[in-house]
């Protein structure tokens, strides 16, 4: 349906805008002043089509609805009354459109350009990972090296923080303390005036009045309700009365920090314990609510003596805490807050206090308490081990001397032994208990005998074919001990002597005397038994090769003849089968003829070692029989060596039997060979170690008396030289030279070295597990024993093995690793060095020889036995506590040295004693 009037549907020209009607009357003008060309056909048929088909656009995204292109088309369409001009305008609008995304499509494409440019570049440029890596490893550095000092400027603010919180605390109790004394003399000056005011006789206020208008002056007396309020307040009165004398009667005492810390620790020990202080001391406790129970019950009074500890723990704590470890730190803590609480309840003790202080009296009371517990739990078992092994270690000294036939020693040793065992039983039974002392006693003391019993060789010694031997020591022939057993290293027939195999009759004269159980140790020889076997393996093959030929077999058959004579008594039967079957004179025919046989001859063999040899060597003889080598030469070195063994053992056996009746006679023997061996003439090695130990004990003396009168007992004495001459000589690090022995002396050079040797692995151990005892902050009293005797066979060559065996046994922070590598480092130089100059190793050498000159220079039995006894508390206090038993041993061995060595030459020694006063008196 169509309108009468167009213009009704046209909009209002006056309701446009004016701008938008100017820019669209000025596209009209510019379309039809320029005569643009016609649009190509498509385009002008797709704008001629009819409106009722043309598709509808959305209004939100075209801009053809908008109001502008509306009236423009629409005034257009009026103005030039066709379709052309209206073509023209929506073409020059959509072509503005193209354009403009256009520019910016180019831009973006440039853009995107320049992206990929710079992108390609980066990845065509070489990539330094070096510096990138050393730019990470060193930002992660600095990052952790930040960290640490953050860490460290937070744990110094909370030191910080703690100590002025610990200051705040101590200043508000000093202000509450003297406010309360304030509040009491105030309240006593109030008290003073009221008393005084009250026995003033005051005129009445009435007293200007009439005597009719005058008033009694009634006084009213408080009457109790009942018997019940009565009876509360007379309980009040008792309790307050009774808390005052309390109180008072603590008071007393004069216990407090001051007093304690001005008094002796003795007096203060002797005042703790005196009985008035501990009763006035649990009433108290009792008082505040402290303690519960009897006053005389064993648990009242340790909680009371604990209590007392405070005092003495903060009066005098170089006597009560052995090192400054942080379980030390807390009990000083805690026993700080434990008497600053306490102290202001009891001075203000005619007031009840308050239920807040009491009840922070209680909890620091108990904190206190149970720090202390832990701390006592920590050093008793220490106390308790180290006593054990002191009683350990006097029962072993029991058991080495009960035996004595003479009863001499024995009773000098009994009484005193004795004495100190019953001591360290009660003060064990203290600390641990009656039940559990008496166990770990017995426990210890099994063990202790059971590895004594260790050290004896096992199995039966005794060889079969053994006799009796009888000695006769009339003179210094000996000859059950006479064994030549010789080497098969024979260089011709014309020399045939040979290396002794046992040591001569000296030297086990001496070890007896030294070694009433000496043995001849066949530990070196068993330990290298291929060596021994392959270099006798090859002297019989040149011996086989040489000229000689034969006559080296019949040699060889002579020797073993002659040892296996020397192992069975004439007169047996094994003794006549032996000289029959190895005749010299019928094995040099066979050889001669050619019918001489190896087979036959290690057949005989097999069949007789079984009957000569001891027990023990059972296993070895049957697998010399087993032995399947077929080269006769080894196996007369394999049998060269079992029979080495057999004449050992037989030797063993024969010192055995022998050993009472020789050692009566060590001395006399070592005097007599020793004057045959060195006569009256001079001993220079002797002489110039007496003169250098008498000048070192001389300027000990003087160096102790310090300008004052030497006491008679601290004069100079040949006995106080000679154990300092040993000492100086036996307990060093450094190798023995051989200008250093004394000739007196010169059995003892192995025994010497060996305990050189000992000393200088202690004194490098014993340095390093103190260390790490010390930065880990653990109490150097404490046993590492397993890591010792790890360490025992490692190499100096090599510090992070040790460092590795104390990882076992603690998990090592870096830091603390870090500390105790270079230190190890540092230890180990005087290891491999065989010096002394690191200050640990100083300390440690100089601790073990005043301990040894200390125990050597007792004369009697009874100090012998109270050194004894102290010696585990010495060393574990001095960081020796893993060597006490080597210690031990150590200076057993010595004394039993010096022992003999002074009775067999005190002929000599006294001589070089005359001559060294004379050289003093013409120096004088």
């Amino acid at each position: 349906m169509r309108h009468s009037d167009s213009s009704d549907l046209e909009p209002d020209a006056n309701l446009l805008h004016p701008s938008i009607a100017e820019e669209a009357q000025d596209l009209v003008m510019s379309s039809d002043n320029d005569a643009l060309p016609a649009p190509p056909q498509r385009i002008a048929a797709r704008f001629s089509k009819s409106s009722s088909t043309r598709r509808k656009s959305s209004a939100a995204s075209s801009r053809r609805n908008s109001l502008t292109s509306h009236h423009s088309s629409r005034s257009s369409r009026s103005a030039h009354g066709g379709p052309q001009s209206t073509h023209i305008a929506q073409h020059l609008r959509r072509a503005s459109i193209i354009e403009t995304r256009k520019a910016r499509l180019a831009d973006r494409a440039a853009h995107a350009e320049q992206v990929r440019l710079r992108a390609a570049l980066a990845k065509a440029a070489p990539r330094a990972s070096s510096t990138t890596e050393e730019r990470a490893l060193a930002a992660k550095q600095a990052r952790e090296r930040f960290l640490a000092q953050v860490a460290a400027n937070c744990a110094e603010e909370v030191k910080r923080a703690k100590r002025v919180a610990e200051d705040t605390r101590e200043k508000k109790a000093a202000e509450l303390t003297r406010l309360k004394e304030d509040m009491r003399e105030r309240s006593a000056e109030a008290e003073k005036r009221r008393s005084i005011l009250q026995q003033t006789q005051r005129r009445p206020r009435t007293a200007t009045l009439p005597s009719v208008e005058e008033k009694r002056t009634v006084t009213r007396k408080w009457k109790p309700r009942d018997e019940i309020e009565a009876a509360q307040v007379i309980q009040k009165a008792w309790r307050n009365a009774k808390r005052r004398r309390t109180v008072s009667e603590f008071l007393e005492l004069g216990i407090t920090l001051e007093n304690v810390q001005k008094t002796s620790f003795e007096e203060i020990g002797s005042l703790f314990n005196q009985e008035k202080v501990l009763e006035s001391t649990t009433k108290l406790l009792k008082l505040y609510g402290l303690q519960d129970g009897e006053a005389d019950s064993t648990n009242t009074m340790a909680a009371t003596r604990t209590f007392l500890s405070a005092f003495i723990v903060l009066g005098h704590p170089a006597y009560v805490l052995s090192n400054e470890g942080e379980q030390e730190k807390d009990l000083i803590e805690k026993a700080k807050s434990l008497l600053l609480c306490i102290d202001p309840i009891v001075t203000n003790g005619t007031r009840s206090p308050s239920t807040t202080q009491l009840e922070s009296l209680v909890d620091v009371h108990a904190s206190y308490q149970n720090a202390f517990t832990a701390w006592k739990d920590r050093d008793s078992s220490v106390l308790v081990d180290k006593m054990l092994a002191q009683f350990v270690e006097l029962d072993a000294i029991w058991q080495s001397v009960k035996n004595d036939k003479d009863g001499r020693v024995a009773g000098d040793y009994r009484e005193g032994i004795q004495n100190n065992q019953t001591l360290l039983l009660a003060r064990i039974k203290r600390l641990a208990g009656a039940d559990r002392a008496m166990k770990m006693i017995r426990e210890a003391t099994r063990k202790s005998r059971k590895a004594q019993a260790k050290k004896k060789t096992p199995g039966d010694i005794r060889p079969r074919a053994a006799s009796h031997p009888t000695v006769d020591a009339s003179g210094p022939s000996l000859t059950p001990i006479e064994i030549s057993v010789s080497d098969t290293a024979v260089d011709s027939l014309a020399s045939r002597k040979a290396t002794p195999l046992l040591p001569d009759n000296r030297t086990i004269m001496h070890e007896l005397a030294i070694n009433k159980e000496y043995k001849i140790d066949v530990s070196p020889k068993t330990d290298m038994r291929e060596n021994a076997i392959r270099a006798v393996s090859d002297k019989l093959r040149i011996g086989f090769e040489s000229e000689l030929g034969d006559s080296f077999v019949i040699v060889m058959a002579e020797k073993i003849r002659e040892k296996l004579l020397s192992l069975v008594a004439p007169g047996k039967s094994l003794h006549t089968l032996i000289s029959e079957s190895l005749d010299t004179t019928m094995i040099e025919n066979q050889v001669k003829m050619g019918a001489f046989s190896y087979q036959q001859f290690f057949s005989f063999m097999n069949s007789l070692l079984p009957k000569i040899c001891a027990p023990i060597r059972d296993a070895e003889v049957k697998a010399l029989a087993k032995d399947p080598t077929e080269d006769p030469i080894e196996r007369l070195a394999r049998l060269n060596y079992i029979i080495d063994l057999l004449s050992i053992d037989h030797a063993n056996f024969t010192l055995q039997m022998s050993a009472p009746m020789l050692i009566k006679e060590a001395t006399g023997y070592e005097e007599r060979f020793f004057a045959t061996t060195h006569g009256n003439g001079q001993l220079p090695k002797t002489q110039n170690w007496w003169f250098k130990s008498k000048r070192k004990t001389e300027e000990e003396i003087a160096r102790r008396s310090s300008g004052s009168t030497p006491a008679p007992a601290s004069r100079v004495t040949p006995d106080k030289v000679y154990i300092r001459g040993l000492v100086d000589l036996a307990v060093e690090v450094a190798e023995l030279q051989e200008g250093d022995l004394p000739e007196t002396l010169e059995l003892d050079d192995s025994r010497i070295r060996r305990i050189r040797t000992d000393v200088h692995r202690m004194v490098i151990i014993s340095a390093i597990l103190l260390t790490g005892k010390n930065l880990m902050r653990r109490d150097v009293r404490s046993l590492w024993k397993e890591q010792a005797q790890r360490m025992w066979d490692l190499s100096f060559e090599n510090g992070q093995a040790f460092i590795a065996v104390i990882e076992t046994r603690y998990a090592l922070p870096p830091i603390t690793k870090t500390q105790l590598s270079g230190t190890v480092d540092r230890i180990l130089l005087d290891g491999r060095s065989r010096q002394v100059t690191h200050p640990v190793v100083k300390v440690l050498l100089q601790k073990i020889k005043t301990h040894v000159h200390t125990r050597l220079s007792a004369s009697s039995a009874d100090e012998r036995v109270k050194v004894a006894s102290i010696a585990t508390q010495v060393l574990s206090s001095g960081g020796l506590a893993e060597f006490v038993a080597q210690v031990g041993a150590m200076v057993d061995e010595l004394q039993k040295v010096a022992d003999v060595d002074r009775e067999a030459h005190k002929k000599w020694y006294d001589e070089i004693v005359a001559e060294s006063s004379q050289v003093q008196a013409e120096e004088v």
